[in-house]
């Protein structure tokens, strides 16, 4: 075959380790420690976070085999890779299509991603500063409705974030990505830690983890269903391109089946951790688990306000947040970088920075939509909520369906069997999982996701 020979000219990783933080850094966002808790809290603990654990095995993992063995064979950006692929595989050209929605629907979420992130870096300060202590839920309610409120101030981090990604992108996947989430995801582990251990000393440690992991089948609906298999997928990054990328820098020898079943562990170990350190401080401090996206700005803030050590373990949690959000980020903007490099002769310097403000300037219409055009709506939703909508319920389950027909139905199984190099029960199960269960169920969660099951 000739993707037999193919090498990446971006470089590679210096080996399997690499490619785990990198792609666990992938994962690990703003998902597993800003939405996993309160979708947890929402859908009633324990019970829940069993069907999301079954669905990471049952659909995150094999797509994610599906989507690094696409990138560790094409070696090239998502879209170059598809094509390479598909002419390979005697398949239309049009399955470059595949890659080229994935980089759009990296590109838009980073857009937005940035802005979000943005308000974690803010609060780091705000934490820092002593801003919380003894502050009220009114008074932390106003910290966040002044930040968002205020254009130029979230332009201000938007911009400081994305410049931080494109430092990090420009200087190339050994000097830049990898030595980046060297050191960011064992800090991210280590604060983790240190906020568990804090977790068990408030009292409420025991009450958390029941929360967290005694199921009550009573509570599961088929919405919550639907929820932990939709988390499961996006919590691990898969149909936007940053997996397939990363995996056209590994090296031929390493077992995709085991690296994909560690990321996926460590993606959701740190989820769990997460909650761990959450929902303990928010017992303790009488708040309400469910209560949805302002868990981490609005109502954990009251709780580091009260507590004796709140200055330094709310700005720990902030800076968790924002290293969570940076190694996402520097995954979701590499696609495209690398898709300019190939295809436009452009330097990794260049491509970074024109990518870096074409994501930044796409940034702004989201931090008007918190305020100026707060007013707008198209289809009854404002700017980032459309963002928002299109590529997690749209193009992100499209993505992953399509790489799991390619990889499972039109990949000759000679070329599957080579980059997956898994015993014969293990690709039959594989197989199994990407040709049925994977699909059906990512199709329930799209059908669901635009308004079918209403």
């Amino acid at each position: 075959m000739a993707s037999e020979h193919r090498t990446s000219i971006h470089g590679q990783w210096s080996g399997r380790m690499a490619f785990i933080l990198a792609a666990t850094g992938s994962a690990v966002g703003l998902g597993n420690i800003w939405k996993f808790p309160y979708i947890t809290g929402e859908n009633g603990g324990g019970a829940f976070v069993l069907v999301y654990l079954l669905c990471i095995a049952v659909i995150g993992v094999p797509i994610m085999m599906a989507e690094v063995m696409l990138g560790r064979r094409g070696r090239q950006s998502p879209i170059n890779t598809m094509a390479s692929l598909a002419a390979d595989e005697g398949r239309p050209a049009a399955w470059s299509a595949l890659g080229w929605m994935g980089m759009v629907a990296g590109f838009l979420i980073l857009s937005y991603y940035s802005v979000i992130a943005g308000w974690a870096l803010s609060y780091v300060f705000r934490a820092g500063s002593g801003m919380f202590e003894g502050a009220t839920a009114d008074g932390v309610n106003s910290i966040f409705t002044s930040l968002v409120s205020d254009p130029e101030r979230l332009l201000a981090w938007h911009t400081i974030f994305m410049v931080a990604t494109m430092i990090v992108v420009a200087r190339g996947v050994q000097n830049g990505l990898e030595k980046a989430v060297r050191f960011l995801m064992p800090m991210l582990f280590f604060i983790l830690v240190v906020l568990v251990l804090y977790a068990m000393t408030t009292g409420y440690f025991s009450v958390g983890l029941n929360f967290l992991f005694s199921p009550d089948f009573s509570k599961i609906t088929q919405g919550s269903v639907l929820v932990a298999m939709g988390h499961a997928f996006f919590t691990m990054s898969l149909g936007m391109g940053a997996i397939m990328v990363y995996g056209s820098y590994l090296p031929k020898d390493t077992s995709i089946a085991k690296t994909s079943m560690i990321i996926a562990g460590a993606d959701t170990l740190v989820a769990l951790m997460a909650g761990m350190a959450i929902f303990p401080i928010v017992f303790a401090n009488g708040l309400e688990p469910g209560a949805g996206p302002g868990l981490i700005f609005k109502t954990l803030p009251i709780a580091f306000g009260q507590m004796d050590a709140g200055i330094l373990i709310g700005t720990l949690f902030f800076i968790l947040l924002v290293f969570a959000a940076w190694t996402s980020s520097i995954s979701l903007i590499e696609p495209v970088v690398a898709w300019l490099v190939e295809n436009r002769s452009m330097n990794r310097l260049y491509a970074s920075v024109w990518v870096g403000i074409a994501t930044w300037l796409m940034g702004i219409g989201t931090v008007l939509s918190f305020n100026v055009w707060s007013g707008h709506k198209l289809f009854g939703m404002t700017f980032f909520d459309l963002l928002d909508y299109l590529t997690a319920n749209i193009m992100l389950p499209l993505g992953g369906l399509l790489i799991a027909v390619f990889a499972g139905w039109l990949m000759h199984e000679n070329s599957s069997k080579d980059e997956l190099h898994t015993t014969p029960r293990g690709y039959n199960l594989w197989q199994m999982l990407v040709r049925v269960v994977a699909p059906v169920a990512v199709m329930i969660v799209f059908l669901n996701a635009i308004g079918v099951f209403k």
